[in-house]
């Protein structure tokens, strides 16, 4: 069995409850999926060309806690996992850069900017919610068809949050032209995750998934990243990806959820 080397890719705090979450929904999806893995934290000012450096990584994983030390090295290491299809996380602060990637490179917006880093910008990509999301959570829905509801293998989940900033609505369309697809809402409709269709597996959420393991469970996104990072065919991974319970229950009733 191939041994699994992920990048986790963000400035490590141990008092950032999502750091404390990771390396356990990891440990979880491990465990779960029977997959050998380990994982290097990579600080973002160590970061340097992402072709030297990402290419013994199996998968890239841009965590929380923004605004990073090394925006630039974050948004190289997004935009060489993008090109060259090597399975891509982004939670929160990785959510909203990888907006901003795909907004530069794909949809002709080579200006977008976060209004925290840069408050005067005149194309403000990422902006400040109308309602903090800081230690909140909430309920996510999930698109028909997409792969975060195969993943999940239901229409909702319950899902925690520690920010202030997500996707200003005005450049929605400007993305969806481009390909991106926006797969969770919040109960007011509000973006909440985001997915590349062209892409094997590249994937954003505006919300924790990591949390999970805090509370004893095996977090549906992390165990799909490992599958990705293993090469499991997209079939493959949308019958794998349903934590245990549910693949049982669809099982014993003859079809999927």
């Amino acid at each position: 069995m191939k041994f699994l080397h992920l990048a986790l890719i963000g400035d490590y705090s141990p008092e950032c409850v999502a750091h404390q979450a990771i390396p356990r929904a990891l440990e979880r999806a491990r465990a779960d999926t029977g997959l050998a893995a380990s994982w290097d934290w990579l600080a973002t000012v160590s970061l340097g060309p992402p072709e030297r450096q990402l290419a013994p990584y199996d998968a890239i994983w841009v965590v929380p806690r923004s605004p990073y030390t090394n925006p630039a090295g974050v948004f190289a290491a997004i935009e060489w996992a993008r090109r060259i299809r090597r399975p891509f996380l982004g939670t929160c602060g990785g959510f909203q850069h990888a907006l901003l990637e795909f907004a530069r490179h794909v949809a002709g917006l080579p200006a977008a900017e976060h209004a925290e880093d840069a408050p005067q910008t005149p194309l403000p990509l990422v902006t400040a919610l109308s309602c903090g999301l800081v230690e909140k959570s909430g309920a996510v829905h999930f698109a028909p068809g997409s792969r975060l509801r195969a993943i999940y293998g239901r229409n909702s989940a319950e899902e925690g949050y520690h920010c202030n900033y997500g996707l200003n609505a005005a450049y929605r369309a400007q993305l969806e032209a481009a390909g991106l697809r926006f797969t969770a809402f919040d109960d007011e409709g509000q973006i909440r995750a985001a997915e590349w269709p062209d892409h094997p597996f590249f994937l954003g959420t505006l919300f924790q998934p990591e949390r999970g393991a805090l509370r004893g469970e095996t977090p549906p996104i992390v165990a799909a990243l490992l599958r990705a990072a293993a090469g499991l065919a997209p079939q493959e991974l949308d019958s794998c990806f349903r934590p245990r319970a549910i693949r049982a229950a669809s099982a014993s009733a003859g079809r999927r959820p």
